[in-house]
């Protein structure tokens, strides 16, 4: 029988293509902070890894997990928005992020009634293909199907839609029993 592969680690996989030691990376969206880990194990002891996230539910979850791993001092966590990650992160890494992840929806365990909203997330995606490197990486996994998710996953289809074909490639990924309502992958490549 084969192993059945998870949307998650299609994006881990596309992620860990880019990413070298030493680099910095961003998880937008931390929540219970296994992007975050991922990333900084991949980053290595020299690299750096930005995460935000609006609950700081989600912030200690995710310290607790990265020191449990020793992983801590590789990781600048962030309680703001992840619209905010442009102004929160140095004027030096602008332009040369190599990956930025996000996890839109949720956060898993906690109030399903907050969730990413488009008004933050679309201003996050323009701000991520502000920061990242040329040859750099974003990855969006989107979540229709829950209140408010639909409305947020075709806005981002939209805005995806609209970036400059010569600047970007995009790419989505469906789940393997896919419907209107299942979760999906957006890819996104920087060209320059």
């Amino acid at each position: 029988m084969t192993k059945r592969i998870s949307l998650a680690e299609i994006a881990h996989d596309n992620v860990r293509e880019h990413l070298r030691v030493g680099d910095t990376a961003i998880d937008a969206t931390v929540g219970n902070g296994h992007d975050t880990m991922f990333l900084a194990q991949c980053v290595g002891e020299s690299g750096h890894v930005h995460g935000f996230d609006i609950q700081a539910q989600a912030l200690h979850k995710t310290r607790q997990r990265l020191q449990a791993e020793g992983l801590q001092d590789r990781v600048s966590l962030h309680l703001a928005s992840h619209a905010e990650m442009a102004l929160r992160v140095s004027q030096a890494c602008r332009g040369r992020i190599q990956a930025i992840m996000f996890n839109l929806g949720y956060l898993p365990g906690a109030d399903k009634s907050l969730i990413t909203q488009p008004d933050s997330t679309l201003p996050a995606l323009q701000a991520a293909c502000g920061l990242l490197v040329p040859q750099g990486i974003i990855t969006v996994m989107a979540y229709p199907g829950h209140a408010g998710g639909d409305e947020e996953t075709m806005l981002v289809e939209q805005w995806l839609g609209q970036l400059e074909s010569e600047r970007y490639q995009v790419g989505t990924i469906f789940s393997a029993h896919h419907q209107a309502s299942a979760p999906r992958l957006f890819v996104i490549r920087k060209w320059d």
